[in-house]
């Protein structure tokens, strides 16, 4: 009797939807990403054809002109200081904080974790508002008081802002890291005579590397990204507006000047910082997040 041929097995089915998915995934990411980079090196001539075309050469004046001509070089800066001082804010107080929460035992102790876990579920885009109201009425007080104000329209007061709307996200990933950790080192850091505070800096987090690294990265692509809380709180400034902010303004007067390819070179100087920053990172990443969400 001849055997009957076998279909494709379950597994096979399911591994063939899933690189299948995935390819598909990465077409929708790759293409439009690709072709923003493509248009940033094409002359304002080369749109006004077939959009799928390559570009005739390397047309590197956009980007001259997008950094000097509509001012992104000067809102890169103040991009590059917000997110570096956010950043620095944020793992000063976010460090100590998960690692007291995931190793010691205090009075309280559930209640601030129920807070940070509440902090999770809050987007951060529907309280700009009252963030917005308590400064100007803190400037307000301010004037009245000092005969000036320096709430808004500050750069300093937007990463301190940006620092603490991370804090739940940053403070939940870490500590559920921190978690995993064995106590060993500790335990023997702290028969070596180092305090709490050598032992937190010197054992913790060194090898919680990997997931400080992860916070790193997420906490970057929001600060860098963020655009509402940026346009709220510096409405006023116009020197000292963030990269998203200048961006857009840049895409709205083009809109009339046609100058695609300076407004497609504005695009590439934003993504350009998160997609190097992912590359050197990717492996970090991963294992960051692998780890620390096995306990919470």
């Amino acid at each position: 009797m001849k055997k009957e041929k076998k279909g494709l097995s379950a597994d096979t089915l399911v591994k063939i939807f899933i690189y299948v998915a995935l390819i598909t995934l990465a077409v929708m990411i790759v293409v439009p990403v690709a072709w923003v980079f493509l248009a940033s090196i094409k002359q304002n001539s080369e749109f006004y054809g077939n959009p799928w075309t390559l570009p005739a050469g390397f047309y590197w004046q956009n980007f001259v002109d997008a950094w000097n001509s509509a001012s992104m070089g000067s809102y890169m800066i103040n991009s590059v200081l917000v997110t570096a001082l956010a950043l620095a804010i944020l793992l000063v107080v976010a460090l100590p904080a998960a690692y007291c929460l995931a190793r010691f035992q205090f009075r309280g102790r559930k209640f601030l974790n129920t807070c940070f876990m509440a902090g999770l579920f809050i987007n951060v885009n529907y309280i700009v508002v009252p963030i917005f109201l308590m400064l100007r009425d803190g400037d307000a007080f301010l004037k009245k008081l000092l005969g000036g104000g320096f709430l808004l329209n500050n750069l300093v007061v937007m990463a301190i802002v940006y620092a603490s709307t991370a804090l739940p996200f940053t403070i939940y990933l870490l500590s559920g890291y921190f978690a995993t950790l064995p106590h060993d080192f500790e335990e023997a850091a702290y028969i070596d005579g180092a305090g709490y505070g050598a032992t937190m800096v010197r054992i913790i987090f060194p090898m919680a590397q990997p997931s400080i690294i992860t916070i790193i990265l997420f906490n970057f692509l929001s600060f860098w990204n963020e655009y509402i809380i940026s346009m709220t709180l510096m409405s006023s400034a116009t020197g000292q507006k963030t990269l998203p902010v200048g961006l857009l303004n840049l895409m709205q007067a083009q809109q009339s000047s046609a100058q695609y390819g300076m407004m497609y070179a504005g695009l590439v100087l934003v993504m350009l910082p998160t997609l190097i920053l992912y590359i050197c990172v990717q492996k970090k990443l991963t294992q960051g997040m692998t780890v620390g969400g096995l306990k919470g």
